[in-house]
C-alpha cells in the first residue's frame, strides 16, 4: 500500500483531478512531504479510494490527478461503541484505537459518574476533534471507512433508545457477567449465524452505577466480563473492540 493517503468527497462519482482542501493539502504536503509524482490514495470515508498522482504540490491546493478508482470492502459485521466519556485526552485516543479496529460508530456518552460535563458548544467542538482524530487515524492504518461520532448524549436515553443491534453488550464487573465467547455461542445457536450488528457499551472510571447497569439490562443488554482485573475505561474499549473484531473475524 502507497504511504501517502488523502480525505477527499469529490463532486463527481467518477472524478478525473482532485483538488484536496488547504488541511489535507498541508498535511500531505508540509507534514507528510509529497512531491509530485508521489502516488497518493485518496479516500471519501464510505469506502470509495482513487490511485492518483500528485500532479501539484501547492501545500494549500494540492491536486490528484486520478488513474484509476477502487472500492474498499467493509468488514462483514458492525461494531458500534457507546463510550462514556473519561477524564483527559483520553477519548481522542479511544477514538484512533478504535478507528484502526474498524468500528462504524462511537456514542460518546455522559453517565452518572462522568465527570466531564459538556454544554452544547463544547460538546459540538469535541465530536469536531474526535473527527478529526478517527480521520487521522484511518490515514495511517488504511481505513478506508470513517466512523460515525455522534452528538454526545445521556447513557440513560441511548441505553433506552438503542434499536437495530443484532446484540447488545454491557462491559461489567458484576458477578454473573458471562464471557463473550459464551454470549457469542448462545447467539449462534438460537439464530445459525452470527450477529451482524453489534453494540459495546463501556463506562466511566468508576464503572457505570448499579441503576444504570439494571437500566442497561432491562434494555436488553448483556453484561459481559472482561477477566478478572480491573481495567481503565480506555484500556476496557479497546479490549472490548479488539476481542469482538476477533471472534466475529473467526465466526
Amino acid at each position: 500500500m502507497p504511504d501517502f493517503r488523502a480525505h477527499c468527497v469529490p463532486a463527481d462519482r467518477e472524478p478525473r483531478e482532485l483538488r484536496l482542501s488547504p488541511e489535507e493539502s498541508h498535511h500531505l504536503v508540509i507534514v507528510n512531504r509529497a512531491a509530485r509524482g508521489d502516488t497518493v490514495v485518496a479516500f471519501d470515508g464510505r469506502g470509495a479510494e482513487w490511485i492518483c498522482e500528485l500532479t501539484d504540490d501547492d501545500r494549500i491546493h494540492a491536486v490528484l490527478k486520478v488513474r484509476f478508482a477502487q472500492r474498499a470492502k467493509p468488514l462483514p459485521f458492525e461494531m458500534t461503541l457507546g463510550q462514556a466519556l473519561p477524564k483527559g485526552p483520553h477519548m481522542d485516543a479511544i477514538v484512533r484505537k478504535a478507528t484502526e479496529l474498524g468500528v462504524a460508530r462511537v456514542v460518546p456518552l455522559e453517565s452518572d459518574r462522568t465527570q466531564v460535563r459538556l454544554d452544547d458548544e463544547r460538546s459540538d467542538k469535541k465530536v469536531e476533534k474526535w473527527q478529526t482524530a478517527a480521520l487521522e487515524a484511518a490515514k495511517q492504518c488504511g481505513n478506508a471507512w470513517l466512523p460515525e461520532i455522534t452528538p454526545v448524549q445521556t447513557a440513560a436515553a441511548f441505553m433506552q433508545s438503542a434499536r437495530g443491534y443484532d446484540l447488545k453488550l454491557i462491559a461489567s464487573l458484576q458477578p454473573g457477567a458471562k464471557t463473550l465467547k459464551s454470549v457469542l455461542a448462545t447467539y449462534h445457536a438460537a439464530h445459525g449465524r452470527a450477529p451482524g450488528k453489534v453494540l459495546w457499551l463501556v463506562g466511566p472510571e468508576g464503572d457505570f452505577t448499579p441503576a444504570e447497569a439494571s437500566l442497561a439490562r432491562s434494555s436488553g443488554f448483556e453484561p459481559v466480563t472482561l477477566g478478572p482485573l480491573v481495567l481503565r475505561c480506555e484500556t476496557a474499549a479497546i479490549y472490548a473492540l479488539s476481542v469482538l473484531n476477533h471472534e466475529l473475524q473467526s465466526a
